[in-house]
């Protein structure tokens, strides 16, 4: 990945390589209190680590990326259906996704707090952990149409917060 995704970790001791057991949890817990910021690895194809970091650009535009790097140190590519892999701190991608680069930034965003929030031993999934993540992807699309001067990018912030206002769900 190329240099504005590369940083340092901030502590001697590694975050817990899975998050998975009561114990990892814990730990990745105390070091998200303690500030932790995770390098960025996006794994896959030379097309997909480009348009991942497109992706990324965008959540950058939108000051969320500490928040981002908080919460998620792996962007993996995959065949499958694009996901959130807590244990693994991670998302899964396929490249479909990052075929628009706000609808993914959002996604991202969206996992992120769900990854929060599985920390945080809130509910993550389904009903209210559901509500909540979708509700930060929808705070982020205000904020990327607020402060990108790219009007194609506001353009589609605005298409999808309409379609999201539109749906029946929210």
């Amino acid at each position: 990945m190329c240099s504005p995704y590369k940083y340092q970790e901030n502590n001697a001791i590694p975050f817990p390589k899975r998050v998975y057991t009561e114990k990892e949890v814990k730990q990745a817990r105390a070091y998200v209190k303690q500030g932790w910021k995770h390098t960025l690895r996006v794994k896959g194809s030379s097309e997909f680590k480009q348009k991942a970091k497109r992706t990324l650009d965008l959540i950058e535009t939108a000051e969320y990326l500490d928040f981002f790097r908080t919460y998620i140190r792996d962007i993996i590519e995959i065949e499958g259906f694009s996901q959130l892999r807590e244990a693994e701190v991670a998302i899964w991608a396929n490249k479909e996704l990052l075929q628009d680069p706000v609808d993914a930034a959002s996604f991202f965003i969206q996992k992120a707090q769900q990854m929060k929030d599985f920390l945080e031993d809130k509910p993550y999934y389904s009903g209210i952990g559901e509500t909540n993540a979708v509700n930060k992807r929808l705070k982020f699309l205000r904020t990327l149409k607020n402060k990108s001067k790219d009007p194609n990018v506001k353009q589609h912030c605005r298409e999808i917060l309409k379609n999201y206002a539109e749906s029946t769900f929210f």
